[in-house]
């Protein structure tokens, strides 16, 4: 590459690669780590081998000399020295304590509990009497118990209603309408009731729900001269015609209004 190199040279490419000159030949394979501590850091930038200045511990860098508690160590003391890691517990005399104390480093076994003429371990849940709506917790010997939270309810108390095997109540569907009852003036239309509220054009109809659907009517006019009969929607084109205000039946002859020598006719098309 470039660079003269001595017989018996020593060094080391980039990717770690170890490489000697004998007899005018480069020789060259992986640098091989000796890792001569239990918990060694990862290589460190531009390193091939890890470094025992330090420890890692449960995924942990921890300094030289460093003392330590693991997280679930239960008063365990550790220290790092020279990459290894060393720790110590304390001694626990056997036997139990009757609850569990912050301050005590030692493991306890909690005291059982007796409720109702049973005796339920430490941690335990269960429900005294088969009363599923009740659930109890042994903790160190005494027994705390609670009902189980109902949701809040947004139907008025009548309509409420608690099944059997039920803990909470729960609201009764309202009854079905009977009918639609209109605001402006009071008249309740049967459930499938179709009317018209004052425009001929609209019509109405009762849902089962209780609710009123309305809709309209578009007038399509095929002829040019129709009659327009009173509580009608759409314009008549059969029964006559439509000329200048008044009224002709079809097929009657009357004279234009705008000139007395021309005469019409009504047609039905």
């Amino acid at each position: 590459r470039g660079i003269p190199r001595e017989p018996g040279t020593h060094w080391t490419e980039p990717g770690c690669q170890s490489c000697t000159c004998q007899g005018g030949r480069v020789l060259c394979d992986n640098v091989s780590c000796s890792v001569p501590c239990s918990h060694p850091l990862p290589t460190p930038a531009g390193g091939c081998c890890p470094t025992c200045t330090g420890c890692l511990h449960e995924e942990v860098a921890r300094a030289e000399g460093e003392v330590f508690s693991p997280p679930d160590g239960n008063c365990t003391i550790c220290v790092c020295l020279a990459g290894n890691v060393s720790c110590l517990s304390p001694e626990c005399p056997p036997g139990s304590c009757p609850s569990l104390s912050p301050a005590d480093c030692c493991s306890c076994n909690p005291e059982k509990c007796h409720f109702r003429g049973r005796t339920y371990a430490h941690g335990s849940r269960f429900s005294p009497d088969g009363d599923d709506c009740t659930t109890c917790v042994c903790q160190g010997g005494e027994v705390e118990c609670s009902f189980t939270p109902c949701p809040v309810l947004d139907c008025p108390q009548h309509q409420r209603h608690l099944g059997p095997g039920q803990c909470c109540s729960t609201c009764r569907d309202p009854p079905a309408p009977a009918g639609c009852l209109l605001d402006d003036n009071g008249v309740e239309f049967p459930v499938g009731q179709i009317w018209s509220p004052g425009d001929p054009c609209e019509l109405c109809i009762c849902q089962a729900d209780g609710s009123v659907s309305c809709q309209r009517t578009d007038c399509v006019e095929t002829c040019p001269y129709p009659i327009r009969i009173p509580g009608q929607c759409c314009p008549d084109c059969s029964a006559g015609c439509t000329y200048m205000g008044r009224i002709f039946s079809n097929n009657e002859t009357f004279p234009s209004a705008l000139d007395p020598c021309l005469s019409c006719i009504c047609l039905v098309r």
